[in-house]
């Protein structure tokens, strides 16, 4: 799928706000690609689609996740991990996205997971570190990005972890496994 057919189709079901974000995302993921050796037109794609669900309605959402037979766990925790994996099926199902790289950097760019691919790292941080994100943190990872995709992706992960226990928020276990992953490589 060509890049404004696939802009097309996003942009009908987000805010105006998300949209540039999803630009920005966007952007981010071709540059990272380049410098790390990814697929440009997979990351392309797999950025334009990411928060493709991100508006769904709740019930929406938690009822494909049962239908689905999605990992059931993710109806205990925040309703903000849903839009990845839901998104990543709609985007097979409603825009006809069939690559299986590109659906898995949708479905885990708000969770990630053990041994990610390098396309799905790409999404993952090309999401953080976006120029339109604007938060305490945000300037290292993308300095780290730069230099090196895994020490930023645990930067990133690891400030994720720490925003959510100050809000008291329960953290999905594949984030901390992915973190654990990733740490374990570096050792």
């Amino acid at each position: 799928m060509e890049r404004e057919a696939a802009l097309e189709i996003v942009q009908k079901q987000l805010t105006p706000h998300r949209y540039q974000h999803t630009l920005g995302v966007m952007e981010t993921a071709v540059l990272l690609a380049k410098k790390y050796g990814v697929d440009e037109k997979k990351a392309e794609l797999a950025a334009i689609f990411h928060d493709y669900a991100k508006f769904r309605d709740k019930e929406e959402m938690k009822s494909i996740i049962v239908e689905q037979k999605m990992d059931p766990e993710l109806l205990e925790y925040n309703g903000e991990l849903w839009h990845a994996p839901v998104g990543a099926y709609l985007a097979e199902k409603e825009a006809g996205v069939t690559d299986p790289e590109i659906l898995d950097a949708i479905r885990y760019h708000t969770s990630g997971r053990p041994k990610m691919t390098k396309l799905e790292k790409v999404i993952y941080l090309a999401d953080y570190i976006e120029p339109g994100r604007h938060f305490p943190g945000v300037e290292d990872v993308r300095e780290i990005a730069n230099q090196d995709l895994n020490q930023a992706l645990i930067e990133a992960i690891k400030n994720t972890i720490v925003f959510l226990m100050k809000k008291n928020q329960r953290i999905f276990p594949l984030t901390f496994l992915t973190y654990n992953d990733l740490v374990k490589k570096e050792d």
